[in-house]
């Protein structure tokens, strides 16, 4: 799933599948931002790179960005996986934009909005202006997201999570469902693993995973096809 969310005159929450300002210029992100590409660019810090996981969860409020996905059946062909997604706690911001990646996204839908004056969809994009205390934004789509391998494996990529400030970074709070229990998926690999301040809650073919952190997540879901 790649896409990026712009705050102007204030923190930057990103979850866009290859966004790494330290070795990425922006002008090498927009256009890979703007191609028809599935790989994202190349960059050398990993999952490890300056992130921590907080086992105690501060006691400030925090921006809650969750994500439910949903792959279908028909998904294993088209690559196109169902999306709900909502911010809560939103920084009070005149003006800010969701923005996917073209021909990665379709049939965005506002579902819900809080304590923002103006919500509207823009192409590839879902714009806020006039956002006040305890703003929240929930909206649906279709992202083109899940990749097939050539050994016949699927791979399911999001991130990096981050809440950022200039060169800072600040606590975030991501939770996410991964339902894929419509197919003949099997997980076989996630990272990262399961460990302190990142939980991890697996049930037949759902997962869920809530974790608080500060720095850059980037998440990663590997499956094969069960064969009988």
């Amino acid at each position: 799933m790649a896409f990026k969310i712009f705050v102007f005159a204030s923190l930057l929450f990103t979850n866009l599948i290859a966004l790494a300002s330290d070795e990425i210029s922006p002008e090498e992100l927009e256009r890979w931002f703007n191609s028809d590409s599935m790989e994202p660019p190349r960059y050398k810090e990993s999952n490890e790179g300056g992130l921590v996981f907080l086992v105690k969860k501060p006691q400030e409020k925090l921006h809650h960005h969750h994500n439910a996905l949903t792959i279908h059946p028909d998904s294993l062909v088209s690559g196109w996986i169902s999306l709900e997604q909502c911010h809560v706690n939103i920084d009070k911001v005149q003006a800010a934009q969701i923005l996917f990646k073209q021909d990665r996204i379709r049939d965005i839908q506002i579902l819900d909005y809080k304590n923002i004056k103006k919500v509207w969809v823009e192409g590839p994009s879902v714009q806020m202006e006039d956002i006040t205390e305890d703003a929240s934004l929930c909206i649906s789509a279709f992202t083109r997201s899940l990749i097939h391998n050539t050994d016949g494996s699927y791979t399911l990529r999001n991130g990096p999570y981050m809440r950022r400030f200039f060169d800072s970074y600040f606590p975030l709070h991501v939770t996410m469902d991964l339902d894929f229990s419509d197919t003949n998926l099997e997980l076989v690999q996630h990272k990262p693993e399961q460990q302190a301040g990142y939980d991890i809650t697996r049930k037949n073919n759902k997962l869920h995973i809530d974790t608080v952190f500060e720095g850059k997540l980037i998440t990663e879901f590997q499956f094969r096809p069960i064969t009988n």
